[in-house]
């Protein structure tokens, strides 16, 4: 992931095409209001991404995630055709 550049809500009012841009090249915007960091516009894959993390949560396990990262594709395949022996019991 590239390093996300810095604008204030502002300047993107007034560049906002040019921001979008910025974003399908992959460059993560950080949108600043007074000085603060207040939102962030990130490529839609990134985001779906993050509702994936979300969705997966501390429940599910890391077997949730497969899939997440590049060249994981095949491990969520896996898992998917795996037969399940049911849910461990928490410590």
């Amino acid at each position: 992931m590239r390093t996300a550049r810095k604008y204030s809500i502002a300047k993107l009012k007034a560049t906002l095409a040019e921001r979008v841009r910025e974003v399908e090249r992959g460059y993560p915007i950080v949108l600043t209001r007074h000085g603060k960091d207040v939102a962030a516009l990130v490529p839609h894959e990134d985001l779906r991404k993050l509702e994936r993390l979300r969705a997966a949560g501390p429940k599910t396990g890391l077997a949730s995630l497969a899939g997440g990262w590049e060249g994981s594709e095949e491990l969520a395949q896996l898992l998917e055709q795996s037969e399940r022996h049911g849910r461990r019991e928490s410590p």
